[in-house]
């Protein structure tokens, strides 16, 4: 704000505060939900948490780097005057706070003197009439790799870290597409066939007289009776009352359509019940 604005402002327009606002303590901060009306006697606060860093770099190189892209310098024509000027000033602050870390930007600093002091000499030609070599020629070099390495760095460090910094665990599956059997026999369908049998037995009639019976048919009506069930237990599929001979036909039947791959006998384990149910093709 110019000095002219700031004499323009009345005394009367500066508003002052209701009188119950003076009466209410100025926060300063919280603290654990807790407001903080008045600063602590006891309380320090170290010079270096005030600090802040707007620039951090690796070394000298990286802050004469800087220096020049910053200010837009053509780097195979460096001045070297603003440069070192600049230079300097940086330096002089890392001695006020880290004399330590000075040494290295020291000595650059005297290299950068060397040659701005060489510029400030007239040049001589050498024996071979030809002009002598730019002071700078050995600066830009290094300046030039730094900066190749530099990005080189930073495509590095943009790649991606699976597989170089940490591997990702594999664990090895096998996979299969043989088909796992039960260890079942076909004394299973023996036994459950004779468990059929007995039951057909004891409902048995002694009536005499010729009935004929086709095992085709019995396979057509297993085939219609398993069409609108997924799956149904083998002695559900028979009707014990209806004798021994109906029986050995409709098991004839059951084994015939087996053969020709038209429905399947499934049992999980030895003692388990045993289902039938059509093949896969036929659903």
């Amino acid at each position: 704000m110019s000095e002219s604005s700031q004499t323009s402002t009345s005394p009367a327009a500066i508003t002052q505060p209701p009188a119950e606002a003076k009466d209410t303590p100025d926060i300063i901060a919280r603290l654990y939900g807790e407001t903080v009306t008045e600063i602590p006697d006891d309380l320090y606060i170290p010079p270096e948490a005030l600090e802040i860093f707007l620039e951090a770099f690796e070394g000298p190189l990286d802050l004469l780097l800087y220096l020049i892209r910053r200010q837009n310098f053509n780097i195979l024509d460096i001045p070297m005057a603003q440069l070192t000027l600049q230079y300097l000033h940086y330096v002089d602050r890392i001695r006020e706070r880290k004399l330590e870390l000075a040494a290295e930007y020291l000595l650059m600093a005297a290299m950068l003197v060397e040659i701005k002091s060489r510029l400030l000499l007239p040049k001589m030609k050498t024996e071979t009439d030809g002009e002598a070599e730019d002071p700078r020629a050995e600066l830009v070099r290094r300046l030039l790799e730094y900066e190749r390495m530099k990005l080189a760095a930073g495509t590095l460090d943009g790649l991606p870290k699976c597989g170089s910094d940490f591997f990702l665990p594999q664990a090895a599956i096998l996979k299969t597409a043989e088909k796992k059997w039960p260890a079942v026999s076909p004394h299973e369908l023996q036994l459950a066939f004779a468990e059929i049998i007995r039951r057909a037995k004891l409902s048995a009639s002694h009536t005499v007289g010729k009935q004929e019976l086709s095992v085709r048919e019995h396979m057509a009506a297993i085939l219609r009776r398993l069409r609108d069930v997924r799956f149904i237990e083998f002695y559900d599929l028979f009707d014990a009352t209806t004798g021994v001979a109906m029986v050995v036909v409709h098991f004839l039947a059951l084994l015939e359509l087996a053969k020709e791959t038209l429905i399947e006998i499934t049992q999980v384990e030895s003692g388990a019940p045993i289902y039938i149910r059509l093949t896969r093709n036929n659903n």
